[in-house]
């Protein structure tokens, strides 16, 4: 009879898994990649260094996979953003309020999507230019919408896309660079929206 795992047994499991990749977004983000080491992120884990191992073959395939499991959680959050209010200022201030939240309430998530690894992981590149490219597409998404709508004036909203997604990242970055983010970033959050409405030529 074939060995099976109890549920008690994989919930056990994927609890350290969890600590683990929680551990390491905090490790990278105060080390940065270099600088941490596996034992570091097991010492935060609280695990074997086994344990480690018999997950992740090793720290760069960890942080490509967290990377990646970040990306997708922004996106999917941004998203959901664009999709509430029934006009471009709302759809805009729901999404930007989203990504703030992220940012103000998981700094180190947010860090190590924004600039974690940059450069330092070659394995990280084609993942990374994924990720800036699906975030264009929600945000070009978003802006043919409202174009279709006669909200915006006609414009290559490709490039407009990129631009909101580059100067957003920078005024995040900034945030959390504060003493207290959270007590400065409901203002934050009015002046991206009021910058993005000039910038995409909206008028009421």
């Amino acid at each position: 009879m074939p060995y099976r795992t109890t549920d008690r047994t994989r919930d056990k499991k994927d609890a350290k898994r969890t600590a683990m990749m929680q551990a390491a977004v905090r490790v990278f983000a105060e080390k940065g990649y270099h600088a941490a080491t596996v034992r570091d992120i097991v010492a935060a884990a609280d695990v074997a260094i086994g344990t480690f191992y018999f997950y992740f073959p090793d720290k760069e395939t960890l942080f490509v996979y967290l990377y990646e499991e970040t990306a997708d959680f922004l996106l999917r959050t941004v998203e959901q953003g664009l999709r509430r209010g029934d006009s471009w200022p709302g759809r805009l201030a729901a999404a930007l309020q989203s990504f703030v939240n992220i940012a103000t309430y998981e700094p180190a998530v947010v860090q190590l999507l924004l600039v974690g690894g940059v450069g330092a992981v070659p394995a990280l590149v084609e993942s990374r230019g994924r990720f800036r490219n699906e975030l264009a597409d929600l945000w070009q998404e978003a802006l043919d919408e409202a174009i279709a709508a006669g909200e915006l004036r006609p414009q290559n909203s490709r490039l407009t896309a990129q631009g909101l997604a580059g100067a957003f990242d920078e005024i995040v970055l900034h945030l959390l660079s504060l003493p207290e983010p959270t007590m400065v970033a409901a203002a934050v959050i009015q002046e991206m929206t009021t910058f993005a409405l000039r910038a995409t030529g909206y008028s009421q």
